[in-house]
């Protein structure tokens, strides 16, 4: 993706101090990227014969199509953003970073909270109702709205003015309440109840459609993801692999983008509902090669048949036992797309039977100094 290296994004909740989440703004975009550039070749020292492809770059504003903003304020004048030092609310709905149709859905959220009069969460007196309000925006512009709630209070004025709100926000394709009765600091709990719209969220990536449930993990930088499942899809092209499996394959957008006529891909998730996802994307595209299971991906049995293995682990990296099955395998071709540089440095010195061949950064957090990285590794001879 193109980008203008020389753009700087300023923002007012930044400069005063209101919000420093964004590490990295008001930093020009070409120092951005010089500075995890360099970051990322110093952990990776160790593989000087590694080509380093050039870094795929994000828009640096209006990115993000995911907003996890904490409720505070009151009834009348609710707020959508953070607490500050003494727990009180603070609005951050112009948020530069979050994709304009996240932001065009605030005022209507907030009228619907008011108009259902769904108390915020009081977090220093522990009373009220509505903590959070997430929201995923799809590559099509279509929203999940889920309202994290103390309890079953409010569900009946919440679905007596849904109403209301469906008008207000036509691209609405998703609602739900999710319940989190816990004092906790933790964004969502473990039940949710669709309040209106479908089950699933379709993320289409350009011909695969990916369903997304509501707790379901997808990246939050929609074009750098697509770019992602690209990079891996012509590499194991390249190596034109037969089997493949995807290790962290969360709702399957790497096994389903690199599904292929005569290649079996197998995913597995620890997820059961990112299983139970990315089963019914893969059926509705008709790929009958490309299936999913649930299970932990340590669990991988070495003497498995497989000539390419995808893992996407999360920042905690793969572990030495992963990494000894890995060794143990026969498979030629590993892609390794990390988010954090840091556990990947390691696991690759646990993986001395691989060569990394070629390295790519992708920026999928302008603003901040977190990046992910993608290598190419092969078997060595």
């Amino acid at each position: 993706m193109n980008s203008s290296l020389s753009t700087v994004m300023q923002c007012g909740y930044y400069d005063n101090g209101v919000c420093r989440s964004c590490t990295l703004m008001g930093t020009p975009y070409d120092a951005q990227i010089s500075s995890k550039d360099a970051h990322a070749r110093a952990l990776l020292a160790a593989y000087p014969s590694a080509q380093w492809l050039p870094a795929m770059l994000s828009r640096p504003e209006a990115f993000r199509n995911k907003a996890k903003m904490v409720v505070g304020g009151t009834i009348e004048a609710p707020t959508l953003g953070i607490l500050d030092a003494t727990q009180h609310g603070v609005d951050l709905s112009a948020c530069g970073i979050l994709e304009t149709g996240l932001r065009a859905a605030f005022d209507p959220i907030k009228a619907f909270i008011t108009a259902a009069r769904i108390p915020p969460y009081d977090v220093a007196n522990r009373r009220g109702e509505l903590k959070n309000v997430l929201l995923t925006q799809s590559a099509t512009g279509e929203l999940m709205v889920r309202f994290v709630l103390r309890s079953t209070e409010a569900l009946s004025r919440m679905q007596k003015h849904l109403p209301n709100l469906l008008p207000a926000l036509p691209q609405l394709a998703v609602v739900t309440a999710n319940l989190l009765p816990e004092h906790k600091a933790v964004v969502e709990g473990d039940e949710e109840v669709l309040l209106a719209g479908d089950e699933t969220l379709a993320m289409r990536l350009g011909e695969h459609v990916l369903h997304l449930r509501p707790a379901s993990f997808f990246q939050t930088n929609t074009d750098i993801a697509k770019a992602l499942y690209d990079q891996a899809r012509e590499w194991i092209d390249e190596a034109e692999a037969h089997n493949v499996w995807d290790l962290y394959c969360g709702v399957g957008g790497f096994a389903l983008h690199v599904a292929a006529p005569g290649r079996k891909v197998h995913g597995v998730e620890v997820s059961q509902p990112a299983v139970e996802s990315a089963r019914l994307s893969a059926a509705e595209a008709g790929l009958a090669d490309v299936t999913f299971a649930v299970g932990d991906a340590t669990g991988l049995n070495a003497e498995t048949t497989i000539d390419a293995i995808i893992v996407n682990p999360p920042r905690r990296g793969l572990g030495d036992k992963l990494c000894a099955t890995l060794e143990a395998t026969k498979a030629e071709t590993i892609v390794y797309s990390s988010c954090n540089a840091v556990t990947l440095a390691r696991d690759l010195e646990m993986l001395p039977s691989y060569a990394a061949e070629r390295i790519r950064l992708f920026d999928m957090f302008p603003q901040t100094d977190h990046y992910e990285i993608m290598v190419l590794l092969t078997r060595r001879n």
